[in-house]
């Protein structure tokens, strides 16, 4: 019972880890990333679908993308959907190949970006440590209805306390990582 509350606590910690760095993969750091458009969803006839459905995207250098569309229609609403999102950057279009430049982060963007990168930390810090609350209170509830004792309810309490640990500080390595890559010139 104590296994199965530990391992599911570590599944979702990872989860949560995992779930960072998705987020900080959408960041742009001034280098040119598929995974910068990859959440983008574009309009094929009446249905979201992510842009990796109805196109090919590649780095073509390190400052700019290229998208190419498997069908002509598909331009514009590919188009649109660059325009739209939040990256903030205007797509150029040359026949059916659309051709995106990143340009060079300011210094005050790059602290914006370390800020959000800081916040989207903390974020998954507490959720991590609201994972660890409920491992515990689910040990809590197996020493009240004397399913276990006290002492293994103290040894399950500091390894869950021990894997959060761990997995808070997988966060803070995530996040330098980040800051570092958005600092870089």
């Amino acid at each position: 019972m104590l296994n199965t509350i530990k391992t599911e606590a570590q599944a979702r910690m990872s989860k949560s880890v995992e779930a960072l760095r998705l987020e900080l993969t959408k960041l742009r750091t001034g280098r040119a990333s598929t995974a910068l458009v990859d959440h983008l969803k574009v309009n094929y006839y009446g249905s979201e679908v992510p842009l990796s459905q109805v196109a090919s995207v590649a780095v073509n250098d390190s400052r700019s993308l290229t998208i190419t569309p498997w069908e002509k229609p598909m331009v514009a609403a590919i188009e649109k959907a660059i325009m739209v999102s939040d990256l903030g950057l205007t797509p150029n279009t040359v026949g059916t190949v659309i051709r995106i430049n990143l340009p060079a982060l300011t210094e005050e963007r790059r602290r914006e970006l370390s800020k959000h990168v800081s916040h989207e930390g903390e974020n998954a810090k507490v959720a991590i440590r609201n994972i660890r609350r409920d491992a515990i209170h689910q040990v809590k509830e197996l020493l009240k209805e004397k399913t276990i004792t006290e002492d293994e309810s103290h040894r399950s309490e500091d390894e869950i306390q021990k894997l959060t640990d761990r997995f808070v500080k997988d966060v803070d390595e995530v996040a330098r990582a980040k800051e570092q890559e958005l600092m870089a010139v």
